[in-house]
């Protein structure tokens, strides 16, 4: 049942010429990126959009933040199979800038269809974008901090099908670019742990 209603938001996304992405995907010859990762995980991963080794493979989180990602996980002894992987955005944006607010507009219902199928106990957000999307969706735009603010926290909501916790944390290649956060990241994911 959850691997259809999931395999029915691929091939919307795949036909979705209304996207401002769509037109880049073909002439690049990339794949959207829907998300990957178990269909009933305790966690779901919520990241922005596919940089170029995603769009590449269709995979998400599997160039240089997604070995953040990966060792992070296993930092706290997750594996990623027993997660959800996903981003608002499913198509790359060009030279991989930020998603711009039209794209998350597109985008953001079959994120919110894929949260709905799947259930997940708690939302991780990785990065602004991401937490800015899943706390107004439910209803917390009151609580949007910036990142630097939000990270580490949990955040509680309600959801068609019960409560759900989302941990805000900064996107793992924010470390790449500045070393300092990969220990930040490593405390705000034993957060994770506690929350299991």
């Amino acid at each position: 049942m959850k691997e259809e209603q999931l395999r029915k938001i691929k091939d919307e996304v795949l036909a979705l010429k209304e996207s401002p992405l769509y037109a880049d995907r073909i002439k690049n010859k990339v794949f959207p990126v829907i998300g990957e990762g178990s269909h009933s995980p305790k966690i779901m991963f919520v990241g922005e959009a596919p940089g170029k080794n995603e769009a590449a493979t269709g995979r998400p989180f599997c160039g240089a933040s997604g070995k953040i990602l990966d060792n992070l996980l296993l930092g706290i002894g997750i594996n990623r199979s027993d997660v959800y992987i996903t981003n608002i955005v499913k198509d790359r944006p060009p030279e991989n800038r930020d998603p711009l607010p039209g794209e998350i507009e597109v985008y953001g219902p079959f994120l919110d269809r894929q949260i709905e199928i799947i259930q997940p106990k708690i939302i991780a957000t990785l990065g602004r974008f991401s937490f800015g999307y899943i706390i107004s969706k439910f209803g917390l735009g009151f609580e949007i901090i910036p990142i630097s603010q939000a990270h580490g926290k949990v955040f509680e909501a309600n959801t068609s099908y019960g409560t759900v916790k989302i941990v805000a944390l900064y996107h793992p290649a924010a470390s790449i670019y500045n070393q300092h956060l990969k220990e930040t990241l490593a405390e705000d994911f034993k957060i994770l742990k506690q929350l299991q």
